[in-house]
């Protein structure tokens, strides 16, 4: 059954300092999860000057998959692995927690040196219930590698999953779609009919969808057998998401996510314990457990 498009209310702001805000878009009370996106963050836009930048310290996840997109500046990552990597924009950083790991993201020494505008997006996904305590992994795909697709005055970039009939190269465990779309003044984009619940997220200008009129920093969900297009009033840039209904809620407390209420206990001790190891390159600091 089809369901008309629903404007999300309430997101937060989180200001992390220097200008830097983030704009916590899920989860809310109203909506737990759409498909296996669980978190979902809006970054900036913001400017850093020169000698300033981002410093998230080392930190642990579980039962997750955490996804960093940029349209604009560089964010090192750095964890337990050993992976080293540069974020930028049009490419994708794809950490699978699974059974725990631990990372850190900081801005490179020659974007702090140098400043830089931060703008961007990080989701954490999901692992279905069999696959929450998979070994971690850490993957990097440059831009070239993601699939990009023309149509009827939109141009989409696939980050993760299967949708119009193409498929990123992003490792996934469950099926969902995560898309940046750019689309002409006036262009219509129907969402992919082959996942049960959508999201659209405008970064900027303004789109309808369905009854519900959408501006920048604006998102809205719909759940159903097939939705209404999106339709861009002027060139405007959109994300897209969603996927298959979770098997089963969620719990998430802090960075740890899990179908468990045991196994975050579990987690918190490994945490204060320092049982999930250290961030190779990055040892001297970490996030204490929040009280």
């Amino acid at each position: 059954m089809q369901s008309e498009p629903t404007l999300i209310e309430n997101s937060r702001l989180h200001d992390l300092g220097d200008g830097f805000v983030v704009r916590r878009m899920l989860p809310i009370l109203a909506t737990r999860h759409v498909g296996p996106f669980v978190f979902y963050d809006h970054m900036g836009p913001a400017d850093f000057a020169p000698g300033k930048g981002m410093d998230v310290r080392p930190h642990p996840h579980i039962g997750l998959a955490t996804v960093t997109w940029l349209f604009e500046g560089t964010i090192r990552h750095r964890d337990s692995l050993g992976s080293l990597a540069d974020i930028t924009p049009g490419a994708v950083n794809w950490m699978t927690a699974g059974r725990g790991i631990v990372h850190s993201e900081r801005t490179p020494p020659d974007a702090r040196r140098d400043g830089q505008r931060m703008h961007g997006i990080q989701v954490w996904v999901a692992l279905p219930r069999v696959d929450e305590e998979v070994a971690p992994e850490f993957h990097h795909h440059d831009a070239e590698s993601l699939p990009h697709i023309h149509q009827h005055g939109a141009e989409l970039v696939l980050i993760a999953g299967t949708a119009y009939g193409h498929a990123s190269p992003v490792k996934v465990f469950a099926p969902m779609f995560f898309i940046e779309a750019r689309l002409e003044a006036g262009a219509e984009l129907a969402l992919p009919e082959e996942h049960a619940e959508r999201g659209v997220h405008v970064i900027d200008r303004e789109v309808t969808w369905g009854d519900v009129t959408l501006t920048a920093a604006q998102m809205a969900l719909q759940a159903g057998e097939s939705s209404v297009p999106v339709q861009a009033k002027t060139a405007s840039r959109l994300m897209l998401f969603g996927g298959a209904p979770l098997d089963g809620e969620r719990h998430l407390w802090w960075n740890f996510v899990s179908s468990s209420r045991e196994r975050i206990e579990q987690a918190k001790a490994d945490w204060v314990a320092q049982r999930l190891g250290k961030v190779v390159g990055d040892e001297q600091e970490f996030i204490p457990l929040p009280a």
